[in-house]
């Protein structure tokens, strides 16, 4: 079963207990499509409000857009786990002759890309939302902006919750340059995606109490 087909308490269950997966990656998709579908919902309060009439258009695209990108950033919790499971049964190749060494090496380091580049991708699509939270920090409802503040609370958790599944796989990368590539990208990502974050909920709060 698809971990976006489980029940609540079933993913819950599955997440906390000793299995491989799902583990942070699955739990980082999830945080993320729920921050978004947060955005959407301050999208659907704004829409069609007479105070906010001159960014209808606008709006209506973005809940368009944003309930695109919910589906993609959940269909991260099993992408995860399918990037994962190679890995994990490249652990337990056996090491016991030169033959089964180089073997084991090559199996593991096309693992470990594969499951680099996964979060990576999350990563990416993160932080296209937190392009559009920022914007609703703008434009979205003012009874229901916190939820934009929650939102990118939720984008922001999942950012850098899927740059350690990056960081914890390259660690172990022979090709470093690739390993460099990946881990500048990802640097890169958490720079500017903390730094909005941070300005969205200040946005955000400010909002609120002003």
């Amino acid at each position: 079963m698809a971990m976006t087909e489980m029940r609540m308490d079933e993913f819950l269950n599955e997440l906390s207990s000793k299995a491989a997966v799902p583990g942070g990656g699955g739990a980082s998709g999830y945080a993320a499509a729920l921050g978004m579908a947060l955005g959407t919902m301050v999208a659907n309060l704004t829409t069609g409000k007479k105070k906010y009439a001159e960014y209808q258009e606008e709006i209506e695209d973005i809940i368009e857009k944003s309930q695109i990108l919910t589906g993609e950033l959940a269909e991260f919790m099993d992408k995860d786990a399918e990037s994962f499971e190679p890995l994990s049964k490249a652990y337990g190749l056996p090491k016991d002759t030169e033959e089964q060494i180089q073997e084991k090496n090559r199996i593991m380091e096309a693992a470990l890309l594969d499951a680099s580049k996964t979060p990576l991708e999350l990563m990416e699509k993160i932080y296209k939302s937190m392009l559009i939270l920022q914007r609703l920090s703008v434009v979205g409802s003012s009874l229901a902006i916190s939820d934009v503040g929650v939102g990118i609370q939720m984008a922001q958790a999942a950012l850098n919750g899927a740059s350690l599944n990056v960081f914890i796989n390259t660690k172990l990368m022979k090709n470093t340059d690739v390993a460099k590539d990946f881990n500048s990208k990802a640097d890169e990502l958490l720079d500017k995606g903390n730094k909005l974050a941070d300005q969205v909920y200040a946005a955000v709060v400010d909002r609120i109490r002003s």
